[in-house]
């Protein structure tokens, strides 16, 4: 199974095809639209590995963006031993939630890619759990 090491947001990320993942805000950007990450650190499978200095120059990676949200709240509470010294705040961080859909290496060739279930498998499937 391929996999990328993509960086976006100040982090780095390993990510496989088919992976849903969590990601700080890409901005200007709406639901169900594609991404393509360009720093690409480095990629590979279980028995090649092709590491940038510091960046794969021509590799990518192409996600889908499912939403742009918020994080639960996370509570920022101070209190000092005096009378009346308190502060409570809170913070909700924003993230946008993508799926990773393809990883292409440094020539353009797809290293992996999810594979696309279509209505008739889906029936299929059912059919046969409900044969049993």
């Amino acid at each position: 199974m391929s996999y990328a090491v993509i960086q976006t947001g100040g982090k780095q990320y390993k990510v496989r095809s088919g992976e849903i993942l969590k990601i700080e805000k890409l901005p200007n950007s709406k639901p169900d639209t594609k991404i393509e990450f360009k720093e690409i650190l480095a990629y590979g499978d279980e028995k090649a590995i092709e590491i940038g200095a510091p960046t794969v120059e021509g590799a990518k990676v192409e996600a889908n963006l499912i939403k742009n949200s918020k994080n639960r709240t996370v509570l920022i509470f101070k209190k000092r031993r005096r009378q009346n010294s308190r502060r409570k705040n809170g913070h909700r961080q924003q993230y946008s939630m993508i799926k990773i859909n393809k990883i292409f290496s440094k020539d353009g060739k797809v290293l992996s890619e999810v594979e696309k279930i279509s209505k008739t498998s889906k029936k299929e499937v059912t059919e046969k759990k409900t044969s049993k």
